[in-house]
């Protein structure tokens, strides 16, 4: 499981260090894809795979299924992280995250996800006291 919150750094080449503790799941190959709220996706392969293969099974004669669909596979990236645990961010995913040299990475339990420290950190501020008070029907049986 993909757990935690990590502070790395952008470099001026869009490479991206992962954090150690998620390397071994990661080092067959990762998939990198827009997220939710302007953040990125990191997926190792296997669940993306499972992802992709879902969104595919929806109708195509859906207008939103035909979109996530193609955005979904146009908007994804596969990567190997190299030696010292990088990946290279697109300039595409970088400016669809409006990533600064400031980053943050979160476990999102079967993936990660990669936001701009100041957009995270705005997002905290809105949401924290939601998750607070998590009393949902969406949530029935979670919480």
């Amino acid at each position: 499981m993909f757990l935690g919150t990590y502070t790395p750094k952008l470099d001026d080449k869009g490479r991206l260090t992962l954090p150690a503790k998620f390397r071994d799941a990661l080092a067959g190959g990762l998939m990198v894809t827009k997220g939710q709220d302007h953040s990125l996706a990191v997926y190792p392969r296997e669940e993306f795979a499972a992802l992709a293969r879902r969104a595919a099974a929806a109708s195509r004669s859906n207008p939103q299924a035909r979109a996530f669909v193609r955005n979904l596979a146009a908007g994804t990236d596969e990567q190997h992280p190299d030696a010292q645990g990088r990946i290279t961010l697109s300039a595409d995913h970088r400016r669809y995250a409006n990533l600064s040299r400031e980053c943050v990475v979160i476990g999102s339990v079967d993936f990660l996800e990669i936001w701009d420290r100041t957009a995270w950190e705005t997002y905290l501020a809105e949401n924290e006291e939601e998750y607070s008070q998590a009393i949902d029907e969406s949530l029935d049986g979670i919480v």
